[in-house]
């Protein structure tokens, strides 16, 4: 009688995980049948307001992944560490590898007159043509744009987007990310290289962008300090993962076939398709469609939508004034409020920065002739409403600018614990949404770790196995379009 061999235990790795809102440590293990996570730390990332204007607490993010980092040592033996952030923020080094100044926050007001300045300058459909990016007044390039007469960046010598920050104050590895480097306006579209006609239109100097790398990357070591101050064994590498996290989202979108559209829904909505190569027509420009980089050499062709940000800063305006709502009540009040009573086009630019978001909202409503109920729950359906119009509308643009069919929607991130938005995607597309992972940004991380170790083999076994291992559900449309094509009229999402 043959002994069997003893199975091998799942592998641990760590994804830091930072978002706009709050960041996240999970150690996540990984096994033929198994991805299990565990969450070691949760943190606020919360902007710092300074004369100079917004800005990323950079530091108090540090000391939270070493926190996140301690406990996953106690969790288990780990084998890789990967960071994945947001996108087209930076930070600038000194000669000396110093960091200068405290990063930006893309939601600063700087970048708001500079960026159609240089679009108008340099022709909006030849940056369309280089970079393939949608429209955004925060991309890196309008960033820099608008920092040409800053000091700090007539002494920099390096630029490191956030993750790469990240890891080089882990490591002490320089290097760019491709996914994240996709977002900054910077990169070709067609090559996956950094163009030098753009660094010099916007007049900076291209030796302070980095060589780039792809997913899978080892990037170095934890440095003796970080391992000291984090109890993690000598040696553990850093693994480039897709670091722009909407990649890493996108890499875990549990697929089993080809004909699926994803929307990666947290603070943002990125609505789009998984494709082989950019689409850099005039229709994709003036549809205000991006294509960057994810794993694989593969397009995400996609659009922002402004997301559960309108949702996040409503409440956060709720609980200043002294009306602490919980999410759940927000959800029933807005079940039970009338349909449609008033919708927004969620991208409008008025809800880009911080502020009396409801004031804002309602402020819209009374410009186009509409009236907002002063009641939270009539809110919150408008928002909600407006949000699955514009998945809808968006998603059916990339259809027919790609000529790809379309036959289900994958809801990954925060997002898909909301049903009422989940039900309401489902119902204006017409098409069934699969929601979950929630954590689909770590698990992506995750699973890109896993397989340069080996443990999985390809692209598709990763989006097997989170179909096989993670809670997702199912919302079927209702079959009524007709009350959603005319909201959709009503407010220009058609």
């Amino acid at each position: 009688m043959t002994t069997p061999a003893p199975s091998t235990p799942p592998a641990a790795f760590v994804a830091v995980d930072l978002g706009a809102t709050s960041g996240r440590v999970i150690v996540g293990r990984v096994g033929p049948d198994t991805l299990h996570l565990t969450e070691t730390h949760r943190f606020p990332n919360t902007p710092l307001h300074l004369p100079s204007g917004l800005h990323w607490n950079i530091t108090a993010l540090h000391q939270n992944v070493l926190d996140g980092l301690r406990e996953a040592a106690r969790e288990a033996d780990i084998v890789s560490v990967g960071i994945d952030t947001w996108a087209v923020d930076y930070g600038l080094l000194d000669a000396d590898g110093a960091l200068i100044g405290i990063p930006h926050h893309y939601r600063d007001s700087r970048t708001t007159a500079i960026a159609q300045q240089v679009r108008d300058r340099a022709g909006a459909a030849r940056l369309y043509d280089i970079t393939g990016l949608q429209h955004l007044p925060f991309n890196t390039i309008f960033q820099l744009a608008a920092a040409q007469e800053a000091p700090q960046l007539a002494t920099a010598r390096t630029l490191l987007l956030i993750p790469d920050l990240l890891t080089y104050w882990l490591t002490g590895y320089l290097g760019a990310e491709a996914t994240n480097a996709s977002t900054t306006g910077l990169l070709e579209a067609r090559t996956g290289t950094w163009s030098k006609d753009l660094t010099d239109f916007i007049g900076i100097d291209p030796t302070l962008l980095l060589p780039l790398h792809e997913p899978g990357t080892r990037t170095g070591t934890l440095l003796p300090h970080i391992t000291a101050a984090t109890g993690l064994r000598p040696g553990i590498p850093v693994t480039a993962v897709a670091s722009h996290d909407t990649a890493s989202a996108v890499a875990a979108v549990p697929a089993t076939t080809a004909d699926f559209a994803y929307i990666s829904c947290g603070t943002w909505s990125l609505a789009g398709l998984e494709l082989d190569a950019p689409v850099l027509t005039e229709a994709s420009r003036t549809a205000n469609f991006t294509n960057e980089r994810g794993i694989d050499g593969t397009v995400r062709y996609l659009r922002n939508i402004m997301g559960l940000w309108l949702l996040s800063e409503s409440q956060r305006t709720w609980s200043a004034r002294g009306q602490r709502h919980q999410l759940p009540e927000l959800l029933e009040r807005a079940a039970a409020a009338r349909p449609f009573a008033a919708l927004v086009n969620p991208d409008a630019p008025e809800f880009l920065a911080p502020g009396d978001m409801p004031a804002r909202l309602a402020e819209y409503c009374a410009r186009t002739g509409q009236h907002l109920p002063d009641d939270p729950g009539a809110v919150v359906r408008c928002i909600l409403e407006s949000l699955a119009l514009a998945h809808r509308h968006t998603l059916r643009r990339a259809a027919e600018l790609t000529g790809k069919p379309i036959r289900t929607v994958h809801l990954v991130g925060g997002g898909s614990r909301n049903e009422l938005l989940c039900q309401f995607t489902a119902d204006a597309t017409g098409l069934p949404v699969i929601a979950g992972p929630t954590e689909a940004t770590a698990i992506g991380n995750i699973l890109v770790q896993a397989r340069t170790h080996g443990l999985v083999a390809d692209r598709r076994a990763m989006r097997r196995l989170v179909a096989r291992t993670q809670h997702l559900k199912r919302y079927e449309p209702s079959g009524d379009t007709h009350a959603w094509d005319s909201a959709a009229a009503r407010v220009g999402l058609s």
